[in-house]
């Protein structure tokens, strides 16, 4: 009959935690680079270039890949699938030419959920150009929510990697 109790509490104190964490993440990362805002904004609103840059393709170069639509505009999607990155989609939500793009990022395996991937692109003065990746959604509960900080920390190393692969292609 303990043993009952022990596993009750330790249930009930799972959900407890989980209902206390955030039901929300936001990742952002910020890097300046030696480019021109044309050649940043290029690498992200054509999709094109997503697997020349982006960590998850390196990560699974052999995934199926699909890119519907036409380059820097409204509704451009990258669909993949694989074994390691699991299935989803990113298709350009908004954009306004050269300074920003907003992308729906939905995840349809392993798990699925939805994000906005938000990149703004400002002049840092000299020729430089300063990159935001900013990256949010929700976290459902009770996993989402347990397992949020360890995404934040995954998502802000990936970001930067990300990053470094863009800034060395523009530059």
């Amino acid at each position: 009959m303990i043993v009952l109790y022990i596993i009750g509490g330790l249930i009930l104190l799972f959900f407890i935690v989980a209902m206390l964490l955030p039901s929300a993440y936001t990742v952002e990362k910020t890097m300046v680079m030696n480019a021109s805002a044309e050649k940043c904004f290029n690498m992200v609103a054509d999709l094109n270039h997503y697997r020349d840059w982006n960590p998850w393709s390196k990560m699974e170069p052999d995934a199926e890949k699909v890119i519907t639509g036409t380059p820097k505009t409204t509704g451009h999607r990258y669909a993949w699938k694989g074994k390691k990155i699991g299935q989803g989609q990113l298709t350009i939500k908004q954009m306004e030419n050269h300074k920003s793009v907003l992308l729906d990022l939905e995840f349809f395996k392993p798990f699925k959920s939805q994000a906005d991937d938000r990149w703004v692109f400002e002049d840092a003065g000299n020729g430089k150009i300063k990159v935001i990746w900013k990256n949010s959604g929700p976290l459902p509960f009770p996993m989402g929510r347990i397992m949020g900080p360890m995404i934040t920390k995954n998502l802000n190393k990936q970001f930067e990697e990300g990053l470094n692969n863009i800034k060395a292609l523009v530059e």
